[in-house]
């Protein structure tokens, strides 16, 4: 899109570009989301940025009526596979609040130089700055929706000091961690009252156009192993709950099941969110957390590019009108994800059973974690799930956020007795790749970049079978 077309976008408060760019205004020194509800600023007075980070570097606060910050991430941070692409999958998952700069840089295989200079290029922020904007976003909704001491969250969201904290927030959203707090909606004080990360953190998930959550939920509940995962509820009003391993303890997290909205009067289809609640044993996780359960249900997608793409096909085009904005979902945990993709459901809980590290306070069945592949690896070496768990356990297969996805997929073809349906069921799914086919089924190539999404309609349309 050139500025120009950016602009018309804000001028209509097109919601689909929520989080695909941001613009700030000169005369206020704030900015926003497309569809911010303000009055439409004069084209002269308009700077776009790609990120929020790029616009936070330049000088500009975060409007409070848009709440730029909160909007879905960029769907092509989930589409592409270069360094830019890998690298904000990591930033988002929290690398560089873990590992650094430095860290990041080893795990994309660059120095830390060419990736500060490719970030900065293209999205006119580097890796801390993306980070920091984050970092933010994670302080203010704990601020906002827990009781939490303002310096535990300061450290909990990944600050260094509680004076970087202080003037980070000053600095984004022009108030002290004190006013926010006191600014918070009326449900999230009332929230307050009750909520600490330990009984869990309310969250609202966003996402852009429709979404399909009936679908997302069914092939949930189809696929739950039993002690990690439950779905449970009436159709339409069903909840998702599972347990996470996370880099600083473990977490229950809850998603409910929302209806979709109804369309406008233009024809369009509205963002809109999922509820969720995430019981943390670390704040720290937060950010972590949220990213992977994103990943999961796939809430980055852009559904306006796959259905317009998808919806002019012969075979498609019905199934895609019956289902606008079908998600493609991924996977809250891709190494759990890789080992289920080859055992299936059944021999998945014997490993949980038998091997899964039991919760330190189990919550109703949630009882497990998924055994970590090092686990699996000595306990049962042989075989191709010994080859396996082997194999994510020792790195000689990457399938982390940042990791590249067709060395992922010559790694674990090259493993004895994995298949290849198998493979691409992994590549899908774990990796978050958006235009996978199984090589068992005749996928025409009209349907690329989105043939993950074109089988995920099959699917729901009982014409194939996912496993």
């Amino acid at each position: 899109m050139d500025e120009d077309t950016r602009y018309e976008a804000v001028r209509s408060r097109d919601g689909r570009f929520d989080g695909e760019f941001f613009f700030a205004v000169e005369t206020t020194g704030i900015y926003c989301r497309p569809s911010c509800p303000a009055v439409t600023p004069r084209r002269h007075n308009v700077r776009f940025f790609a990120t929020a980070a790029a616009a936070q570097g330049s000088g500009f606060r975060a409007c409070r009526r848009c709440r730029p910050d909160s909007v879905p991430g960029s769907a092509d941070w989930n589409v592409r596979a270069d360094v830019v692409g890998r690298a904000m999958r990591l930033i988002g998952d929290g690398v560089v609040d873990r590992e650094g700069v430095a860290g990041l840089a080893a795990r994309l295989g660059y120095s830390a130089r060419q990736v500060q200079r490719q970030l900065t290029t293209e999205l006119g922020a580097g890796p801390v700055a993306l980070a920091r904007a984050q970092r933010a976003h994670t302080a203010r909704v704990l601020v906002q929706t827990t009781d939490l001491p303002i310096t535990r969250i300061a450290f909990a969201s990944g600050f260094a000091s509680v004076r970087q904290f202080n003037e980070t927030m000053r600095d984004v959203y022009a108030s002290t961690p004190s006013e926010l707090r006191a600014a918070a909606p009326r449900g999230g004080r009332a929230a307050r009252r009750s909520a600490t990360p330990t009984a869990g953190v309310p969250l609202r998930l966003a996402h852009r156009g429709p979404y399909q959550s009936r679908a997302v939920f069914d092939l949930l509940a189809a696929e739950a192993v039993a002690g990690v995962e439950e779905v449970g509820g009436e159709p339409g009003r069903r909840t998702y709950r599972r347990t996470l391993r996370l880099p600083h303890g473990t977490g229950i997290v809850a998603v409910d099941e929302r209806p979709g909205a109804a369309r406008t009067a233009s024809g369009a289809h509205p963002g809109g969110w999922l509820d969720a609640r995430l019981h943390l044993t670390d704040p720290r996780d937060l950010t972590t957390a949220v990213q992977r359960l994103r990943r999961l249900l796939d809430l980055d997608a852009d559904p306006y590019a796959v259905d317009e793409r998808l919806g002019t096909d012969e075979r498609l085009g019905p199934l895609v009108a019956a289902r606008p904005g079908l998600r493609s979902p991924g996977a809250a945990d891709p190494e759990e994800l890789a080992v289920r993709a080859l055992v299936g459901r059944a021999e998945a809980e014997r490993l949980v059973q038998r091997y899964g590290k039991t919760l330190d306070a189990p919550c109703g069945s949630l009882t497990h974690l998924f055994p970590e592949p090092a686990i699996l690896a000595g306990a049962e070496p042989g075989g191709t799930l010994g080859a396996l768990a082997t194999a994510l356990a020792d790195g000689a297969v990457r399938l982390d956020p940042g990791a590249d996805r067709d060395d992922a997929e010559a790694a674990l073809l090259a493993l004895p007795g994995l298949d290849a349906r198998t493979v691409a069921t992994i590549r899908s799914r774990a990796l978050g790749d958006p235009d996978v086919a199984p090589p068992d089924l005749e996928i025409p190539d009209s349907w690329r970049p989105w043939r993950s999404y074109a089988l995920q309609h099959l699917r729901a349309a009982g014409e194939w079978e996912q496993r």
